[in-house]
């Protein structure tokens, strides 16, 4: 169910509240996103795309579960195992749905719950339409690095072209090079290099462009017969080997990108689906690298407009307390020895050191002035924290503006676990150099380049066999898994069609430190 939203002026402060009945309704809803447009955008300065929001049913909220999130996902049937998996728990009561789904695009779109209550609606109005969507137009990562006015058109030709292969070439083949794929999908990403954006006006013309570009320069990359030279000088063919080499441009550590672009087996159609999911995979590379900053965003917009509504007599005061109901229950965070405890609540972390940036500003102590003497006491809380929200990912954020103060607060503390050591050790307390090793400790967790494992392409024998060489540097000590090892490399023999071996320097693989 979809309606659009129109503009009806919001009651003037102190006429009384939007809404008193718990039942949501059109018109309801519309004065209400107009209440909120007029204190995101007209008093906290708030800057958005156009919004586009959808009222969906249950089912539909777990059909957008399934398929990570997005509208018009292609099919595979991993998406229609995780919909019965989550059906079944939803209907079991072991699983709630979230209150709403919001698409990093132009417009944005939003999807509600048609089950929240009217008081729920206005939380998730101001949380995704006017939260996530200022942290999505304005953050750096997603302005270098997606396209929010082509992903729709993207993800529309995607749907299509998988339908039209699955019909051309057959289910089991279209299946297995997206099984593969989606395998790699973490090792399928530009880290540092700026992809191209998506534009899906001239995509078609480049795409056929590529696709006769590699049609001229396949063959001679591939091109392996010998060639007899004098003793002791390189062959021409090794020679020609080492300036193919220096062509596919080794070590590479986007595995994707290189198959796509060297298999020896894939035809196009196989090719473009390896592009496809690659795209996907540094799409959502952003929302992987922001979770702590997106839901803290929104949460302390939410809660700052709510709040500001019930000042100026919009809702009751009966709504303003389910929401802060369901507030609290966002951002609680359980202790270590509670069974709920799962690691850090982003919601809790980001909005409590939003809140903390604002204390900070407004409300220094001499601690704050001493740990931050930039913003303490500007008297600007708004304005530093939208260049937050613009400048900063999680790692660099909590490195930044992780305070003492909530250090305390969240009783941190540093506990090492060497293999080397047969004791757990308590490496950082509460005193100024544990501050800081806390504060490092935790924002290198949230480095997810420093959090997967670091594997490249560094050779292909192009001369022999064209066996694939991998190689895996290890991170703290800690290898690979050798089950997911192994499940991983299948899925690069088949894309790849000839040996794969994993180099894994076992002197790096001897000390475990967390």
């Amino acid at each position: 169910m979809t309606s659009p939203i129109h503009v009806d002026r919001p009651p003037a402060a102190g006429s009384g509240p939007l809404f008193n009945a718990a039942d949501w309704t059109f018109p309801t809803m519309q004065r209400v996103f107009e209440a909120i447009e007029e204190i995101a955008v007209g008093e906290l300065g708030l800057e958005v795309f156009p919004n586009q929001i959808e009222i969906i049913s249950a089912e539909q909220m777990l059909d957008a579960y399934c398929s990570i999130g997005m509208p018009l996902m292609y099919a595979h049937w991993s998406f229609g195992k995780k919909f019965v998996r989550d059906e079944t728990l939803y209907r079991k009561g072991y699983q709630a749905l979230a209150y709403e789904i919001v698409i990093n695009s132009n417009p944005c779109i939003s999807y509600y719950m048609e089950e929240n209550t009217m008081a729920m609606q206005t939380l998730v109005l101001a949380h995704a339409a006017f939260g996530h969507n200022h942290f999505y137009k304005n953050n750096y990562l997603f302005q270098q690095w997606t396209d929010p006015d082509g992903i729709l058109d993207y993800l529309d030709f995607a749907k299509h072209y998988v339908a039209e292969c699955e019909e051309r070439h057959g289910f089991g083949a279209v299946e297995s090079v997206l099984d593969a794929a989606h395998a790699l999908m973490n090792q399928g990403m530009f880290r540092y290099k700026r992809p191209a954006k998506l534009k899906m006006g001239e995509y078609e013309r480049r795409r056929r462009e590529r696709l006769q570009h590699e049609a001229r320069t396949y063959s001679d990359l591939w091109r392996t017969v010998p060639n007899a030279s004098p003793q002791g000088e390189p062959t021409l063919s090794e020679q020609e080997a080492r300036e193919r080499k220096r062509r596919l441009r080794l070590p590479e550590e986007n595995l994707l990108y290189f198959l796509e672009k060297t298999s020896p087996v894939l035809q196009d159609w196989q090719r473009e689906l390896l592009r496809i999911v690659r795209n996907l995979a540094q799409y959502f590379y952003p929302q992987r690298q922001t979770k702590v900053m997106n839901e803290g965003c929104a949460t302390f917009v939410h809660y700052t407009i709510v709040n500001r509504l019930f000042d100026k007599g919009l809702i009751s005061e009966g709504a303003l307390l389910e929401i802060l109901h369901s507030h609290s229950n966002v951002v609680f965070q359980p202790p270590f020895d509670d069974p709920r405890y799962g690691g850090m609540n982003p919601y809790a972390l980001g909005f409590a050191m939003m809140q903390d940036i604002e204390r900070i500003c407004m409300a220094p102590t001499p601690e704050d002035r001493e740990w931050f003497p930039d913003i303490a006491g500007n008297g600007d809380w708004c304005g530093t924290l939208k260049h937050v929200w613009a400048n900063y990912r999680d790692e660099s954020f909590i490195r930044q503006f992780l305070s003492p103060n909530l250090i305390r607060r969240f009783k941190l503390f540093v506990l090492s676990d060497k293999a080397a050591d047969p004791q757990y050790r308590i490496e950082a307390i509460h005193d100024d150099e544990g501050y800081r090793r806390v504060r490092n400790a935790l924002a290198d967790s949230y480095d997810v380049t420093a959090a997967e494992p670091d594997i490249q392409v560094v050779d292909v024998d192009l001369l022999g066999n064209r066996q694939l060489v991998l190689r895996h540097d290890a991170r703290n000590g800690v290898g690979l898994g050798p089950r997911s090892r192994d499940q991983v490399l299948a899925h690069i023999r088949t894309l790849w069609g000839y040996d794969v071996r994993l180099e894994e320097p076992a002197a790096e693989i001897d000390e475990i430190s967390t």
